[in-house]
């Protein structure tokens, strides 16, 4: 029987810009000459993917959260934010000073500010790998791949990523923005504020996760989705086997209900073994 995985790459494939362990390319690509597909689930732009990611192989993948939906080469589903919604979205961060980044499906985007802060985490956590020697193979490197936000195509926006110095950014968001946006918080463990991500209401990765098993004449029932971020509750809503990595926070290793070892702990490799996959 094939089945279809669904993975997310943050927390998942990639410890948050850093490493990927060993194991996981082997288990993804064992499962697919096993027989059974493999795709990409992740809320960053496909543009932004790293290539040792992308190196391992996969079947399709599902970017920016659930906006676009790419087989190869092939663009086949694209849902990006209305225009009058980013304006609205733009401004409530500004009002806030919100330091925040544009994401389309080609490239991230980043605003005065928001390029600094996330290039001295990465390199922040990339010291603490290192220090207590984490071995990184293959290695990944520290430093976000943004463009200037004054050259970003406001009508091919798919969503956007928000580091705010207030605690209560993800609920307040909620509130004034309103129904037309989806508004969840983010996985990046920076010191202090908060940060998350805010696309167009209805575009998740469950939603994209339906297309795509619509368009290959799969059921949810055979498919398998594997994360740890609040991005990935949609995904977890919508397949048969919803499965969290053991670096999730007890909310979401709940709402799933099976969960795995660490991302560094070979996460995947062990949802596969104990899935049947490899």
């Amino acid at each position: 029987m094939t089945r279809i995985a669904f993975l997310d790459v943050d927390g998942t494939i990639l410890e948050h810009g850093s490493v990927i362990a060993p194991t996981t390319a082997t288990a993804i690509r064992r499962a697919r000459a096993n027989g059974h597909l493999v795709w990409l689930c992740t809320g960053r732009a496909e543009g932004d993917i790293h290539p040792d990611v992308k190196a391992i192989g996969f079947d399709g993948a599902i970017s920016n959260g659930g906006a676009f939906i790419t087989r190869g080469d092939e663009l086949i589903a694209e849902h990006p934010m209305p225009r009058a919604h980013l304006d609205v979205l733009e401004r409530y961060f500004e009002a806030h000073g919100i330091h925040y980044f544009l994401q389309t499906h080609e490239a991230v985007f980043a605003s005065a500010g928001a390029h600094e802060r996330m290039s001295s985490f990465l390199r922040t956590r990339a010291a603490e790998l290192a220090a207590h020697g984490t071995p990184a193979k293959p290695p990944v490197t520290p430093a976000p791949r943004t463009r200037p936000l004054d050259e970003v195509d406001r009508d091919r926006v798919a969503k956007a990523v928000f580091i705010s110095p207030s605690i209560d950014t993800v609920s307040h968001a909620a509130t004034e923005l309103g129904a037309g946006f989806h508004v969840i918080p983010g996985s990046i463990p920076l010191p202090g504020g908060s940060n998350g991500e805010i696309g167009p209401a209805g575009v998740t990765k469950g939603s994209a996760i339906l297309e795509v098993l619509a368009a290959l004449g799969l059921s949810a029932t055979d498919a398998i989705g594997i994360g740890d971020s609040w991005n990935d509750v949609e995904m977890f809503e919508v397949v048969g086997t919803p499965v969290a990595m053991g670096n999730a926070v007890p909310e979401l290793q709940r709402l799933a209900g099976r969960v795995t070892t660490a991302v560094l702990d070979d996460g995947v490799h062990n949802a596969f073994a104990d899935l049947g996959l490899i």
